[in-house]
Formats: structure tokens, sequence, C-alpha cells
């Protein structure tokens, strides 16, 4: 029985060098970069937007940027589903940042040419192109770039693992350069020319992104990746009443098989996974029965080789620590709402005369994370190799839980410093005042931002590492569009918590999330949000625990992402 795809997921693995890869990726990088100063210099001021131009709720207007968020990160998936089956990386990126571009120019049309009848209309519809040109980009962008890094040794591994932390940290420099400089030409010259200057930047990166076209290696499609997580679940259905008893039936091996597609090819090398003891009834689909013994060649919808079986399990693995890490991006969800609303009523003057921009405050998340991804890549890893003999300091999963802890204490500060801006308040009779500025210094609110921002460098970081490594070759543009996914559902889920509390508070005769912040109490909201979150990072916890890491065939050293224990009671987790 012989398979009659074979395919190379890689068009092109030969001559990778150090230099040629940063190279190749500095170039890809470029079109984040400028994706996230677009992005997020639209996305920083957002709130202020459609509360003082579009004349919307604080609540309304927080739903509104969360929706916003969470189709942008939901329709990475078809994205991928695209680039990995249909039109490769490559390709994806290509189409979706001339869409994006197409978004960014239709937004200071919206504001300055548009009738003012039509123009939340022509807003809204512009910031859905974008969230089309998201789909196809944001899975494929980080994914592309790391493609250009080879796998055949332990350097050119680690050359990967800290080109993630560098790639976060460039895109992080974007966001915060528009979060410092758009702020200010929003609120102080006008809306259209700050819309204007993400256009323009966005056409300068598609530029640079042709102009490194030359180095590039590609990645081929090869299928629908869904078809083949489809076909082991049907085929593992069929043989349920198979016994898999030792030695009563042969099982279908790559081994044996001539081109499976299920290999990654990497510089001409086959690489396969290990068994794993876990999600044991998936490995009847491997079984070799009387029926698939008679066939000249293999049904796939009714025999799997042990290496796609391995790639399921793989994809289920990865389910569990999905759905705990929800409302870790609810939690993050708040940066770009309530925490500007809640800025905007401190006191924010410098001098006599010059006052900063509730969104401005956003850029100290930026500033954080500037300095402490060099600081963890440089000098904590170092230290924590020394300790733990781990490659990476500490394992990808400790590093994810250690953000999660981060985020629920980040809450309980939120919640205590908004119940003091409300003693102050009421203090100063202005509770019955909404548009009256607190005598509160805005830098009590620096905690949380900061705190935000270590917690982004080790959940969002650790998030990116592992649904790119722990996923199948031939899946990582799915894996990267799980990965922004959660974050869109976590939006989503956001929404659901303002509209739950927002019912509730109205029966008890409150309004916790009122548009007068001095009579609402925030604080409520946010000790709601701490909560679920702790309970969150206990639930992470216990799935971690279980987490089985990646591990080829012929690995004998404990790697994380790369060699891991195939013990399904290995421990990994803080």
């Amino acid at each position: 029985m012989a398979d009659s795809d074979p395919k190379s997921v890689i068009s092109d693995t030969k001559g990778i060098t150090k230099k040629g890869g940063w190279t190749a990726a500095l170039f890809i990088t470029a079109v984040e970069v400028a994706d996230s100063f677009a992005f997020y210099g639209l996305a920083s001021n957002l709130m202020m937007f459609l509360t003082n131009e579009l004349g919307q709720s604080t609540a309304t207007a927080a739903k509104n940027i969360n929706t916003w968020i969470g189709v942008s990160c939901i329709f990475p998936i078809v994205g991928a589903f695209l680039a990995d089956s249909v039109l490769g990386r490559f390709k994806t990126v290509l189409l979706s940042s001339i869409v994006y571009l197409l978004g960014m120019a239709m937004l200071p049309i919206s504001v300055s040419v548009v009738p003012r009848r039509l123009r939340d209309e022509m807003f809204f519809m512009a910031l859905y192109v974008l969230a089309v040109g998201q789909g196809g980009h944001k899975p494929c962008i980080m994914t592309f770039a790391a493609d250009q890094f080879g796998e055949e040794n332990a350097d050119q591994k680690m050359e990967k693992y800290s080109f993630f932390n560098w790639f976060y940290l460039a895109i992080v420099a974007g966001s915060s350069i528009a979060v410092l400089g758009l702020v200010f030409i929003q609120d102080r010259v006008s809306w259209a020319a700050g819309f204007g200057v993400v256009a323009g930047t966005v056409a300068v990166a598609l530029i640079l992104f042709l102009i490194g076209i030359p180095k590039y290696r590609k990645q081929l499609p090869v299928g629908s990746p869904f078809t083949r997580v489809a076909q082991v679940f049907v085929a593992a259905f069929k043989k349920w009443r198979v016994s898999t008893t030792p030695h009563r039936y042969s099982v279908c091996s790559e081994d044996s098989e001539d081109g499976s597609t299920s290999q990654t090819k990497t510089s001409g090398s086959k690489q396969y996974l290990a068994r794993t003891n876990q999600f044991r009834f998936l490995d009847k689909a491997t079984i070799i029965d009387e029926v698939d013994a008679s066939d000249k060649t293999r049904n796939p919808w009714r025999l799997c080789s042990t290496n796609q079986v391995e790639e399921v399990k793989l994809v289920l693995r990865l389910v569990p620590i999905w759905l705990s890490l929800i409302m870790y991006c609810a939690t993050i969800a708040q940066l770009n709402t309530f925490f500007n609303k809640q800025g905007s009523t401190m006191n924010r003057t410098i001098g006599k005369s010059f006052t900063i921009p509730p969104a401005a405050f956003t850029s100290v998340v930026g500033v954080t994370i500037l300095v402490f991804v060099p600081l963890y890549d440089r000098v904590l890893v170092p230290a924590a190799r020394k300790i733990t003999k781990h490659h990476s300091g500490i394992t990808v999963l400790q590093r994810v839980g250690i953000g999660l802890f981060i985020a629920t204490l980040n809450m309980v500060i939120c919640a205590l410093v908004e119940a003091r801006r409300l003693k102050v308040a009421k203090d100063h009779g202005l509770i019955d005042d909404p548009k009256a500025i607190v005598p509160m210094s805005s830098l009590w609110l620096l905690p949380q931002y900061i705190l935000t921002g270590i917690g982004d460098t080790f959940t969002i970081v650790g998030m990116n590492i592992l649904f790119y490594d722990q996923m199948p070759e031939i899946m990582r543009s799915i894996g990267a569009a799980c990965f922004i996914s959660v974050v869109g559902v976590g939006s989503f889920v956001s929404n659901v918590i303002i509209s739950s509390v927002q019912s509730i508070s109205k029966r008890r005769g409150e309004q916790w999330l009122g548009n007068n912040l001095n009579r609402a109490h925030l604080d409520y909201f946010y000790w709601v949000i701490a909560s679920l979150n702790a309970l969150s990072f206990f639930v992470y916890l216990v799935v971690a625990k279980r987490f089985v890491y990646k591990k080829l065939r012929g690995e004998d050293e404990e790697e994380e992402g790369h060699g891991s224990s195939s013990d399904p009671n290995y421990a990994s987790a803080a």
C-alpha cells in the first residue's frame, strides 16, 4: 500500500545560513511592524473616537471594540486554512496585505470626505475590511518568518526561539510608536491625519516585503489540514471494534510508505513523530485489518499512518490549553476599553498646560515589553538555565503560567486603584459630574499598565512559541490562527461579562458600568475579572501538568518542543 501524494512542505531548504535566515525574516517582520503600528494606533484610541466623536455610551463602545477585535482574531482561522491548503503562506501574506491597505485607505476617507450621515457606516465598513485583511495576514506572517530558519541542529533551533522574542519586540516597538505618536496627531491635529499616517505606513511596508521576495523560503500548500484530522477520526471510528492486542494486527508505519504526506521534509531528511500513549483510541486508525490488507492502495479514510495519528494528537493536546487561556485574553481586552476611559477622568496634566491623552498610557505597556524582553532573553534565561539545565531556562508552559498569575494580580491592583479613585471623587463631591477631572494623578495607573506588559512578555510570547512549535509542520499557520483566535474569543467573552454585569447590577438598582464612572463601580467589575482569571489560572495548572510535549523519533534528549518526554505522565508545567 502506498500513498500517491508526495510533497515537500518547504519548496527550498538548501543553503540556509544564519545570516540569510535573519535577513529574510527582517523583510517579513517589516510587514508585521507596520501592521502593529496601524492596528494599535487605531485600537488604542478607538474608545475615545466612539464615545466622543460618534456619541456612543461607554459600555456600547467597549462592546463594539471587543466585537471588532474578536472578529479580527477569528478570521485568521479562514486565512490559515487557505494558506495551508490552497495558497501557501507567501501568497496569503501578500494578498491579505493588499486588502489590509485598502481598509486603512478607507479610514481617512470615512472621517473627512464621506457625508456625516454616512460616516458611521463607512467607518465600520473600513474596520471590518481591516478584519478580513488581518485574517490572512496574522496567522501567516510569524510562521512565514520563522520558516526562514532551519531546524537541523540545536543552534538553528535556538536561533528560532530567540527570533520569537525579538519578533515580538519589533511589533511592540511599532505599536508603542503608534500609541505615542498617532494618539497626539488624532487628538491635536485631526482623525483624518492620524488615519492617513497609518495607511501610508502600511503601503511602505508592503513595498519592503516585495523587495525581499528573492530571499524567501516559500512553503507549498499541502492540502486541507482539516481533512487530515477528519481522516484519523473516521478511520478510528470505523475500527472501533478492532482489538489493539499487541501482535494481533500490523500497523501502518511511514517506513513502509512511499512518500507519505504526513512526513515532514526538511533539507531532504524525514522527521517522524514519536508514538505516545495519550488518546489511544485514535491508534486504531493505524491498524491494518483484513479489509486494508486486501486493498492494493491505502484508503486514507480507513487507514492512517502512525505519524498522521500523532499529528492529530498534537492538535488535541493543545485544545485544553487553548480553552484555559480564554480568560487571560478577556482580561487584556480591558486595556483598550475601560483602562482608557478610567484614565480620561484623572489628572493627566504635566507642567502648566500639557495634557497627556488617555490612550497614550497604552505606550507604557510597549515600553515595558521593550525593556523586559531583552532582559528576559539575555539575563533571566541564562540565569534560569544554570539552575534548571533547560535550554530555554523555563519551559514554555511555565512561561505562560507566570503570565497568567501576573494578570490575576494585575486585576486586583486595578480594582484597588479604581476604588481609591472613586473615594477621591466622592470626597470632592464629583460623583454627579461625569465630565469632571478627579484630583488624583493618572500615575496611579502606571502599575496596571506595567504589569500588563510584563504579563504579555511571558504569556503572549509563550503562546506564540507553543502554538507554532507544538503543531504539526503542515499545520503551523493553523497553529498561529489558534493562538490569535483565543484573543478574539477572549474579546467576545469580555463582552459577555460586560453584558452580564450590566444586567445583574441593573436589577440591583446600580450601574457598575454606567457612563458616569464617578458614580459607577468599575472596581466591582475588575474584581469579577480578577476572580474569573484566578479560576482560569488554576484550571491551566491542572491542564498544563498533564501536557505532553512533541517529540521526534530518535530523540533521546529531553528537549522542549523538539524532544520532550513521550510519557503521558510527564510533568512539564509550573
